[in-house]
């Protein structure tokens, strides 16, 4: 992968992620790169793409449904887009973060717990091996996971705060702020700093991370899930 990188990480977090921390967890052939799809749908190619980088992602892509940050409205040739959704950026206030030593890091042994919380809070992409991104933390209550965050991208510079859930039944206790507090605690203590996305029509949260403090970085993200062009739908998804 070349580095045509833009002037800040969060212009193209999955390109710096994928090129950088992040290199084990994925694929790359040429320009284009993809975290494996066990791990996330996120693909990147240099922030200014050529038609050779998009014949590039088709050596990575099989037949999968992959989602891109920030990329063009329209794709080329040869690929559907099927559908796109406008996000946030946010980034944490200064001293955001906090430990909280009942708060447990979660691993291997709780995926399953961790994908069912996720089926029902619906917080975002997350499969078997997103856990492999980062330190993810859950709260226990009689042996049920209730509430997790962690982290997903990694650049050098920035760690994303990802899979903030909380089951139904638990909201309204402060659990989410609690998670998100001792993830971005972790994030500086490895010398990078916190940042989020949120879908740009969820109010809620959006308000729920600025009344933490966090700020809106960029209004003009855009997730957009491709798929090479004649690829069955029934053998492709979005994990």
């Amino acid at each position: 992968m070349n580095a045509h990188a833009r002037t800040h990480e969060l212009d193209q977090p999955v390109w710096h992620a994928l090129s950088g921390p992040h290199r084990a967890l994925g694929v790359s052939h040429g320009g284009a790169a993809r975290y494996r799809p066990t791990v996330a749908p996120f693909a990147a190619l240099p922030p200014v793409a050529s038609a050779q980088d998009w014949e590039d992602l088709t050596a990575v892509a099989g037949d999968d449904e992959l989602a891109f940050f920030g990329l063009a409205r329209e794709v080329p040739a040869g690929w559907d887009l099927l559908g796109q959704f406008d996000v946030v950026q946010m980034t944490a206030p200064a001293g955001f973060g906090r430990r909280h030593p009942d708060i447990e890091r979660l691993t291997e042994a709780d995926v399953a717990a961790m994908l069912e919380l996720v089926a029902e809070a619906q917080p975002g992409p997350f499969s078997v091996e997103t856990y492999r991104c980062g330190a993810y933390y859950g709260i226990k209550e009689d042996g049920r996971l209730v509430a997790m965050a962690g982290e997903r991208l990694t650049t050098p510079s920035w760690t994303e705060i990802s899979a903030v859930a909380t089951r139904a039944s638990h909201r309204g206790r402060g659990l989410a702020t609690r998670l998100m507090e001792v993830v971005a605690h972790g994030i500086r203590e490895a010398g990078r700093e916190p940042f989020l996305h949120t879908g740009a029509t969820n109010v809620g949260a959006i308000r729920l991370y600025e009344h933490l403090g966090f700020t809106i970085r960029d209004t003009a993200n855009v997730v957009q899930r491709v798929r090479r062009a004649g690829v069955d739908a029934t053998v492709a998804s979005l994990h």
